[in-house]
């Protein structure tokens, strides 16, 4: 065995290749050179394999790398061979180390035939991305779901409180209204007794002369049915908050019907009515309406009235802001179209129109500081709000643009600052479902 191996390293046998170059210096380094750059990248390229194996350990064909690894390492070290022999003729050592290249690479070519249609199934850069843009839909499809879940709970359990106040208050005013009437002819009648009584006997006892006198009869005769008006007016005013909240939370109708936009929008104003009145340094808010002759709309009465009230809400909340907000950036009044800005005379307006025979439009327009185009580009993204922390949701706008478009509409927002807000509502008058 030891003199096999002496045999097998003799250089007695073999002269170097460096020969048959005849040692011409241009040539040796030309393939010293060569063959030195060539092994020196096939031993780099096994680093990188198995560091991207270290680090993709899910990734499923790891042992292919490592076997393709081992055949660049002998490949490379073929090359290392090639430079050792111009001066050391050992070629049965470099003859071996290519039979060993020839197995590993006959190995690892076998190997790869069964996972070719593995790798060739594998997804392509654009299935890749085209996957990506659909999860990214799925993700938004979600959020719009969850925020018109939270959005549609809120509102049922609002729309059950204002349906079961409403009923409860309206037994006993229909029960004040009513019996006013009967008050107030009982209370003419008995005045005009005791007026005639007076008429009659001019000579009354003297004590009740001085009852009277007492309690003030002329004045008691003079403001009671004042009184009672007055009463009357405010049951009145309660029957027609009651019906108002009644037409808003629409509990007691179908989900889709034909309405009159009109009354949805007097109903949610007057629901809102305090929040148009002056409080503190905020003056009244005027409503300017500008209703055109629209015919009956077919649509959800419900969700659009949550539509009225999100819009109209947030008209409020930009004017009473402005009020502190403009005063910072302009000292006078400036007109904008046929708007005018200004902090002492905050103003919503209303407008109806029919856009053709199919179409009818809302505008919903403040004069209140307006947005910049950052935020008018975010209005509508669910959870987006720029009021203070724990003043809002975000999910107003979000669920106003969801319930248009469940109509086949378009809700639109057109603002810049200092010019106002104004959003454009465009529904068919017949419910197209999307």
């Amino acid at each position: 065995m030891l003199e096999f191996l002496q045999n097998f390293f003799t250089d007695s046998s073999f002269i170097p290749h460096g020969h048959c170059y005849l040692w011409k210096p241009s040539l040796v380094w030309l393939n010293i050179i060569s063959d030195s750059l060539i092994a020196l990248v096939y031993y780099s390229i096994p680093i990188i394999l198995v560091y991207f194996v270290h680090k993709r350990k899910d990734f499923p064909f790891k042992w292919i790398l490592l076997l393709f690894g081992a055949f660049i390492v002998s490949c490379g070290t073929t090359h290392v061979m090639d430079v050792w022999t111009l001066w050391h003729p050992t070629y049965w050592l470099s003859t071996l180390i290519k039979v060993i290249t020839a197995i590993i690479s006959l190995h690892t070519a076998i190997a790869l035939l069964p996972i070719i249609p593995q790798a060739l199934a594998l997804p392509s850069p654009a299935q890749l991305e085209a996957a990506n843009c659909q999860l990214k839909l799925t993700l938004k499809e979600l959020e719009n779901t969850q925020a018109q879940l939270i959005q549609t709970e809120k509102m049922s359990s609002l729309g059950q409180l204002i349906a079961g106040i409403a009923h409860e208050i309206n037994n006993p005013v229909n029960f004040i209204d009513g019996n006013i009437v009967i008050v107030n002819e009982y209370t003419r009648n008995l005045l005009n007794l005791i007026t005639f009584y007076q008429e009659c006997n001019c000579h009354l006892v003297s004590e009740i002369q001085a009852y009277i006198e007492e309690i003030d009869f002329d004045f008691i005769k003079e403001d009671l049915p004042k009184i009672l008006y007055s009463m009357k007016m405010g049951a009145q005013r309660i029957s027609k908050l009651v019906l108002s909240l009644r037409n808003f939370s629409r509990l007691d109708e179908a989900d889709e019907k034909e309405v009159d936009i009109h009354d949805g929008l007097e109903s949610t104003l007057l629901i809102l009515q305090n929040r148009l009145e002056a409080e503190g340094n905020h003056p009244d808010i005027q409503v300017i309406k500008q209703y055109g002759n629209l015919p009956k709309v077919e649509c959800y009465p419900g969700q659009l009235n949550q539509v009225f009230m999100n819009i109209l809400n947030n008209s409020i909340d930009t004017l009473k802001e402005s009020i502190i907000g403009c005063q910072l950036v302009v000292a006078n009044a400036k007109t904008t179209g046929n708007q005018q800005l200004t902090t002492n005379n905050p103003q919503i307006r209303i407008c109806t129109e029919v856009l053709d025979s199919n179409q009818v439009i809302i505008r919903i327009a403040d004069n209140g500081c307006g947005m910049t185009e950052a935020v008018k580009q975010k209005v509508f993204d669910p959870f987006f709000t720029t009021k203070p922390v724990g003043s809002g949701t975000g999910l107003g706008m979000s669920i106003s643009y969801q319930i248009i478009n469940k109509h086949g509409g378009k809700l639109k927002c057109v603002s810049a600052p200092l010019q106002g807000t104004e959003f454009i509502i465009q529904i068919p008058i017949k419910i197209k479902s999307v």
